[in-house]
């Protein structure tokens, strides 16, 4: 049994903690979090410290791994928590056994891949990314760090999102698109062609909003 740390107690958090005990051996033993008094309990797990706790419980040994749970609305500062603790903090990878994995994909450090997902061939889905429930990944495509995929996303070959990417929920991306980093996509979006300029995609097909 791995003892795992989250950092961020809110929704996120605890659907990951709930994931982790009903999918896995591991045991969430510890929320981080800004916004928390210490001490304070969520769904039976103790908020410990805040984030820059992080490193002295672990040479504390309080956790073995740990897990950033923050949203697509904060994704900067989950690249730089993410930064911060890399090389000092072993981080946790959860791949819930209900997703098909090709024995050819690689899951980066600290990522998340909720229920239902299909990751295919030669898939490579980089550090902490988060992808929700029921999400199609096909074959040769580059998941970007610190990307957050919403529910029911299918993504087609060859694509290649780079980092900090937010694609909202029931969209589609047709192969052998590249995705500048920080590109938001709305919910429902179909992207047909590359996207070179960060910024808020929505429609079918997507056209740039702001």
């Amino acid at each position: 049994m791995k003892r795992i740390a989250i950092i961020g107690s809110g929704h996120l958090g605890q659907q990951i903690a709930y994931h982790i005990h009903h999918d896995s051996s591991d045991k969430v033993v510890a929320f981080f979090d800004e916004f928390q008094p210490l001490n304070t309990i969520i769904d039976h797990i103790p908020v410990i410290g805040g984030n820059r706790d992080v490193i002295a419980k672990y040479q504390q040994h309080e956790f073995d791994a740990v897990l950033i749970a923050i949203g697509y609305k904060h994704l900067d500062a989950k690249k730089e928590l993410f930064q911060n603790l890399e090389g000092k903090v072993p981080f946790h990878t959860f791949i819930h056994s209900s997703c098909y994995k090709d024995q050819s994909a690689s899951i980066g450090q600290g990522s998340v891949i909720y229920p239902g997902c299909v990751i295919d061939q030669n898939v490579k889905i980089e550090d902490n990314v988060l992808m929700n429930i029921s999400c199609t990944v096909a074959h040769d495509t580059v998941i970007g760090k610190h990307s957050f995929l919403s529910p029911s996303i299918a993504i087609a070959g060859f694509v290649k999102i780079k980092e900090q990417c937010i694609i909202g929920i029931n969209s589609t991306i047709i192969d052998n698109i590249t995705m500048a980093a920080k590109t938001q996509i709305g919910g429902g979006g179909v992207v047909i062609k590359d996207i070179d300029e960060p910024g808020l995609y929505v429609g079918n097909p997507v056209k740039f909003v702001r």
